[in-house]
């Protein structure tokens, strides 16, 4: 195949899975149906066209040449591994639909206990909900998450890697080492201020004290249902719609743009944005549970939904949907932020006092980047070499590094479940450091109310118009931050030294 017909048909594949994932995990049909979609594009991931890609991308001279060739070699990597793994990807889709547990006699939907889990002001029900939870994992979805993180690993072996952890440093560009050092370095900078910082917002949130915490209760505390006041339901989608219109942006006349907000039986969870055409059709659906958590992810998913809405049309294919995922995970996370920042708060929604839930935010925040540390730090053990055939062996190891990350003892069971395909923790880690150097650009230029300035929308659609083209690095040197992309800025960025927050 030629470079052109492989870029064409690359393309296509991505289109009919991105659509695939949209109908299935929105509750709009019971099957995944993946598997006939590798079945129609066979040649884009064999072990030659891997090969074919590696050469071409080291033989390239111009720079631009060399960028989309790798990132057409970790596309190729990915879909090698998704089709080895594509029958079990499906049956676990399936099982998890079709999955139930039962709580003190009631039933309920494996996928949709999470949110009443969030909504349960009971902590024993909350425990409950989690054991079943648990149970049900192990029972009737183990086996098929070792089975597909088993044919993970052989696939790297199968394409000449030492281990699936040095496959992904080497297709994906990514520093694990060094952004390992940044983050245990971090964990350990907010080791003493942590429980601190928990102890009032569980009191406030839970009733309970940092030491009486509960993996259970998290879903809880991060559903934050006593701020249910300052976001009500009927503003949710005005709110963003207000939002981006103060940026120059109107949501509503935005071509294949989709907001799915309808509560289904079947729909996961887990909200998610799905580019099926980058741009021209694009979906952002959320299961809303109530409150904070409902404003907090929809704006996450809006900045994906804008990003990919408002790529570029000419540009290549890679720079359109594939690249350093980093990037369309900060623009997620600088509209999430807009949901926890004061000025925010008293022009959209009219709160006057802040005070309360920007401390909520920021405990809630320290509890997300001490897990994914913790995830990292597991991830890279789990992926190296000297694992295989021993992954049972890994799931004390989990339990260790996401408790002491975290703080509470964590269940051993889904030490596999929680573990995203090609190392995306790392992917949110750089995420969460490259959006605050971009929000504080934002503010330097624009002021605190930079979210009502069509100037800050000019620069932002600036971005989003190069897709995935640029490293975070490179995007932070083209805004004049030249000295790189650092984690070490999450710790100013909680002011966990006492100084107010911006």
């Amino acid at each position: 195949m030629e470079l052109d017909s492989y870029r064409r048909s690359a393309e296509t594949f991505v289109s009919q899975l991105e659509g695939e994932y949209y109908r299935h995990y929105a509750g709009l049909k019971d099957a995944y149906e993946i598997e006939p979609i590798y079945e129609q594009h066979t040649e884009l991931f064999t072990s030659e066209a891997v090969e074919w890609l590696r050469d071409l991308a080291d033989r390239a001279a111009a720079d631009d040449d060399r960028r989309r060739l790798t990132m057409l070699v970790d596309f190729a990597v990915q879909g090698y591994i998704g089709e080895a793994t594509k029958s079990v990807e499906s049956e676990l889709a399936r099982r998890e639909a079709e999955l139930s547990i039962e709580v003190n006699g009631e039933r309920l939907g494996f996928r949709e206990s999470s949110v009443v889990q969030a909504n349960e002001p009971d902590a024993a029900r909350r425990a409950a909900i989690e054991d079943a939870r648990v149970r049900a994992l192990d029972e009737h979805l183990g086996s098929l998450y070792r089975e597909q993180t088993d044919r993970q690993h052989h696939c790297a072996a199968e394409l000449g890697w030492g281990s699936y952890r040095e496959m992904c440093e080497q297709s994906k560009l990514l520093d694990l080492d060094g952004l390992h050092t940044q983050t245990e370095s971090f964990i350990r900078a907010t080791e003493t201020p942590y429980p601190e910082v928990l102890e009032p917002e569980l009191r406030s949130t839970l009733g309970l004290g940092f030491s009486e915490l509960a993996r259970s209760d998290l879903p809880r505390f991060f559903r934050a249902a006593n701020m249910d006041a300052l976001f009500p339901a009927d503003q949710l989608l005005p709110s963003f719609v207000r939002t981006m219109h103060g940026l120059g942006i109107d949501v509503n006349s935005q071509p294949g743009v989709v907001l799915d907000v309808e509560s289904r039986p079947k729909k996961s969870p887990r909200a998610f944005c799905a580019a099926v055409r980058s741009p021209g059709e694009v979906y952002l659906v959320l299961t809303p549970i109530g409150g904070w958590e409902d404003f907090s992810v929809l704006f996450h998913e809006g900045g994906h939904l804008e990003h990919f809405a408002n790529v570029e049309p000419g540009l290549p294919f890679e720079f359109r949907y594939l690249g350093d995922n980093s990037i369309t995970e900060a623009f997620a996370f600088l509209l999430q932020n807009l949901v926890e920042d004061p000025e925010w708060l008293r022009r959209r929604l009219g709160v006057t006092d802040a005070s309360s839930l920007v401390s909520h935010a920021r405990a809630q925040r320290l509890v997300y980047l001490r897990r994914y540390a913790g995830k990292l730090a597991y991830e890279l053990e789990l992926h190296g070499p000297g694992t295989d055939g021993s992954l049972s062996t890994m799931a004390d190891r989990y339990s260790k590094l996401l408790g002491a990350a975290v703080g509470v003892a964590w269940a051993r069971e889904t030490y596999l479940a929680d573990v995203d395909p090609g190392f995306y923790c790392a992917c949110y880690l750089r995420a969460w450091a490259l959006e605050t150097h971009l929000r504080r650009v934002l503010r330097d230029r624009f002021g605190a109310a930079w979210f009502d300035r069509p100037e800050a929308g000019d620069l932002l659609k600036g971005l989003w118009l190069e897709g995935q083209r640029l490293t975070p690095e490179e995007l932070l040197r083209q805004l004049g931050e030249l000295d790189g992309l650092d984690f070490g800025v999450m710790v100013d960025d909680l002011h966990l030294d006492g100084s107010p927050a911006l």
